[in-house]
């Protein structure tokens, strides 16, 4: 081009701008390729103001070739402006340098508003060769102004933003206030956030978008995200349509340009955000704040999800406290409740109002000691403790062992009450036995007859005993088996009444029973067994006589059998305790009554394995009522 072979004149020229100092060609070629290369209009002018040097970037400014203006002056200040230009070269032969924004003429006869700079040009030696001025154009100050303006305000708000989006905990909230914040400080007219879920990229934060697009799938490998990740950056600027048709939140209409950023979430990437241009252009500062904005949403989004799953393991460890069987409480330092649940509460009868702020309702062992307590109410309590040395506090685990403790009291009471119940008729048994065969010869017929009668009276007892104990073992353990089939109750009744009005003196008996009893449900000889018992505690629990009366009847679909005595009655809160094993209603003397407290507990499971059930009621005028039920089978033959 001439310009930038005229762009430093002839060598004439070259000696008087730069004297006796000596360039090279390199240094020379280097200064002229600045010249031309730069893109501010630059003119030298002498010290009578004609044209040194008028580089490209002058001649596209002002509309005039170099060669035209070389070694003449240049004709761009307009005739009102000369007074201010020869100032400005006053001033700066000075010594200073000018800065200014004034006008200039084109070629054409147009008024430039320019922004020029200009000082002077001197010698190696410091002498006064002429002036350089650099102009470019006032509306570039003003836009380049105008974009620090607009990135100094969208940094305030990005501060404002990153805020807004640190303050909610919630994920899915943050995840869409990431993608709006990101509409607003790029100027996109959509924005997503996406998460990567292995493989796939799920669409999980929009603004702008479909919300029928939400949690909308793509594949991770064919995507944007993947096309940055391999880059090693952390934003990316794609430009389309052809390079993202296949996105499902392309179908944003008129999209022509897409900025990627990558969120991080503990060193890993989390996700991406998705700034999508339709109608609006993506710059440098759009970017720029896309990757700051990136940076700060890993960081919410790490928040958010530390949150939560402080939120999900607080409701972990809520719900196992609240739901415990066992009683839990949280003692501070000082020994006061500050944690009592609902167990708790209903294990000592406190409620947690009533204890927080002050001790537990009962002692404590020392940590990792065991004390078995019984509280006012008689339930027994097993107490454990241990601290927590990181807070001071100390956790304190209670359950309720009353139920063990009377098994355990049964179980002592089972064995004493069998071996007194084994031992009396094997005592009587080995006595008589004995006897017959020391005194065979001396005992009548009549003593002899009578000491075999004894013998196997107490052996029926024996053997009554050890079928209770088996009977009580299976029953216990599930093994129960009964024949369910129609048969008839009546009969089964007569036949274990028939021969017991003989049995006692005492005692008076009556048996009404229907002729038209319908048929039950069950098996006829479990029944026998049931109703022996039933009849056997009748007369034992009422040592006093009085009338014993066995009545059936039918109700809805069922059939009721009642055992009714006059004796020494059940304590209400026995009622239901008589049917465990190892069980005796409590009578003031224990061992009056004699028994392994099994009868009743084989009574019950026995009705329940034909269907039925079996209660303790109280008698009205005292004495007992045992209320036996079972399925009618509907008819009477």
């Amino acid at each position: 081009m001439a310009a930038d072979v005229t762009a430093f004149g002839d060598a004439a020229f070259g000696d008087a701008v730069f004297g006796d100092a000596v360039f090279g060609d390199a240094e020379e070629g280097l200064a002229r390729a600045v010249l031309a290369g730069s893109p501010d209009a630059i003119v030298a002018l002498d010290r009578d103001l004609a044209v040194l040097s008028w580089n490209a970037a002058a001649e596209r400014l002002f509309g005039w070739p170099a060669s035209d203006l070389l070694g003449r002056r240049a004709p761009i200040v307009p005739d009102e402006l000369m007074a201010e230009h020869n100032a400005v070269l006053e001033r700066v032969r000075a010594g200073g340098r000018v800065s200014l924004t004034t006008k200039r003429l084109h070629r054409d006869g147009r008024l430039l508003d320019l922004r020029v700079d200009t000082s002077a040009l001197c010698s190696p030696g410091g002498a006064l060769l002429g002036y350089v001025s650099v102009y470019h154009a006032a509306e570039d100050d003003d836009a380049a102004h105008g974009r620090m303006v607009r990135r100094a305000r969208l940094v305030r708000r990005l501060t404002d933003v990153v805020g807004d989006i640190n303050a909610e905990l919630d994920l899915p909230v943050v995840l869409d206030r990431i993608a709006a914040s990101l509409t607003e400080l790029t100027g996109a007219d959509a924005g997503g956030f996406v998460s990567i879920e292995g493989e796939r990229l799920r669409l999980v934060g929009v603004h702008q978008l479909p919300e029928t697009l939400r949690g909308a799938t793509a594949g991770l490998h064919t995507s944007l995200v993947a096309k940055l990740l391999r880059t090693g950056k952390t934003v990316l600027l794609e430009t389309g349509p052809e390079g993202f048709q296949d996105l499902i939140w392309a179908r944003l209409p008129g999209l022509h340009t897409i900025a990627v950023g990558i969120a991080a979430v503990g060193g890993r990437p989390y996700g991406a955000l998705y700034a999508l241009f339709a109608r609006r252009k993506a710059s440098h500062l759009e970017l720029e704040l896309l990757e700051l904005l990136a940076g700060h949403a890993g960081i919410a989004v790490a928040n958010a999800m530390a949150y939560q799953d402080a939120v999900r393991q607080r409701a972990h460890e809520r719900a196992v406290f609240d739901a415990s069987a066992d009683g839990i409480a949280v003692l501070d330092g000082s020994g006061a409740v500050v944690r009592w649940n609902p167990a708790a509460a209903e294990l000592t009868g406190h409620p947690a109002d009533r204890v927080i702020g002050g001790p537990p309702p009962f002692p404590l062992p020392a940590p990792g000691e065991k004390l078995t307590f019984q509280l006012p109410s008689g339930r027994w309590l097993d107490v454990l403790c241990a601290e927590i040395r990181e807070t001071g506090e100390t956790v304190v685990d209670f359950r309720d062992v009353t139920r063990a403790k009377e098994l355990e009291e049964a179980k002592d009471l089972f064995l004493a009450t069998t071996s007194h119940e084994l031992r009396t008729p094997i005592t009587i048994v080995h006595g008589f036995a004995s006897t017959l065969d020391s005194r065979w010869d001396h005992l009548s017929d009549e003593g002899r007859r009578s000491a075999v009668h004894t013998i196997a009276e107490r052996a029926r007892s024996l053997g009554q005993l050890m079928d209770h104990l088996l009977l009580g073992a299976r029953a216990g353990a599930e093994e129960l088996k009964v024949r369910v089939e129609p048969f008839d109750l009546a009969a089964r009744v007569h036949a274990a009444t028939l021969g017991l009005p003989v049995l006692s003196d005492r005692h008076r008996l009556e048996v009404d029973i229907p002729p038209d009893l319908p048929f039950v449900y069950g098996d006829a000889l479990a029944t026998d067994i049931l109703l022996a018992q039933l009849l056997e505690n009748a007369f034992k629990y009422s040592p006093d006589g009085g009338l014993i009366r066995v009545e059936a009847w039918p109700e809805d679909d069922r059939v009721v059998l009642v055992v009714d005595d006059e004796g020494v009655g059940i304590a209400e809160g026995d009622r239901e305790r008589i049917f465990e094993r190892f069980v005796q209603a409590d009578s003031g003397n224990r061992r009056r009554f004699g028994g392994v407290g099994l009868g009743l507990y084989i009574v019950r499971n026995l009705a329940r394995a034909q269907g039925g059930d079996v209660a303790a009621l109280p008698r009205s005028g005292g004495g007992t009522r045992m209320r036996l039920v079972l399925t009618s089978a509907g008819s009477s033959s």
